[in-house]
Parts: structure tokens; C-alpha cells; sequence
């Protein structure tokens, strides 16, 4: 069984290390004044193809109403389009337009840039303890998802009850 137990100092670096990265790909490539949380639904659209509302809120880990706001900016500024979904009449789907496309690919393409020139200046066994540690992070990224889309409140440190 592996351990829960993780020193603080070292959960402490890294999330402040994941967020300084966040932080600085935000500032340095700004996505012409789009939120973070305009970016990431423009990009999972963009990368998952046409999606209904309900499976975006999923993905996105935000509530209906919240991201109706987000759809409903990101639809007025061209880059998202809202339709009926042909198989549940009911539903909306949104799918990216071509401008849409063209800002994801730009940005993509600036940020991929970005990290490639920052991993190039390391030393090759840190950028290799870094490849290394990719599935890790994944799972991380997975996990961190999975537990704020589960209702109830976070308790410090441990997750949810």
C-alpha cells in the first residue's frame, strides 16, 4: 500500500511551483485578455470537438450557470457557436469556429514555444526528471480534476470527506 503521508514542505514546492508556471505562461502568453477559464474551455472545445454543454460543465469542472457565462462571452467574440444538438433536441452543443481554431492554434503554438525554450536551458538530468515524471503529473492533473467535480466541501489537506 503506498503511503498518504507527504511532507508539507514538499507538497508546499510544488504547488507553488505548478502555480508560478501558471502564472507566468498566463502572463506571457496572454490569449487577448481571454480569463483562464475562457482559454481552457476554448481549448478543450477546440481539442475535443463539438461537445454538449452538460459533458463541457463535466470537463471544465464548472456549474451550468458559470459556464453558460463563459460560452456565452467566448460565442459574442466569434470563437465559440452555440447549436441545438441534433440527437436531444433539448440540448445545446458548441463546437469552436475557424477564428475560434486560429486564436487555439496561436496560443498553443506560443505556449508550446515557450515551454520548450524554458526545458531546452535546463540540465539534461533535470529535463529528464522531468520527462520522467510526466505520467505522474498527469495522474495529479486527473486526480485534482476528478476530486473538484465530487460535491462536498474540501477539508484542509485531505481532500474531501
Amino acid at each position: 500500500m503506498v503511503s498518504t503521508e507527504y511532507d508539507e514542505d514538499e507538497v508546499t514546492r510544488l504547488k507553488i511551483a505548478l502555480a508560478r508556471i501558471a502564472r507566468l505562461v498566463d502572463r506571457q502568453v496572454s490569449g487577448d485578455g481571454m480569463t483562464r477559464t475562457q482559454l481552457s474551455v476554448l481549448g478543450t472545445v477546440a481539442r475535443l470537438g463539438p461537445l454538449r454543454l452538460g459533458a463541457l460543465a463535466e470537463t471544465e469542472g464548472l456549474n451550468p450557470t458559470m459556464l453558460s457565462r463563459v460560452v456565452g462571452k467566448l460565442e459574442a467574440d466569434g470563437l465559440l457557436e452555440r447549436s441545438t444538438d441534433p440527437g436531444d433536441r433539448r440540448a445545446a452543443r458548441v463546437r469552436v469556429t475557424e477564428a475560434g481554431e486560429q486564436l487555439h492554434r496561436r496560443l498553443r503554438g506560443e505556449r508550446t514555444r515557450l515551454f520548450t525554450g524554458a526545458l531546452a536551458r535546463l540540465p539534461a538530468p533535470e529535463a529528464q526528471a522531468l520527462r520522467s515524471a510526466l505520467p505522474a503529473i498527469e495522474s495529479l492533473a486527473r486526480e485534482s480534476a476528478q476530486q473538484s467535480a465530487r460535491p462536498g466541501p474540501v477539508t484542509a489537506g485531505h481532500g474531501r470527506p
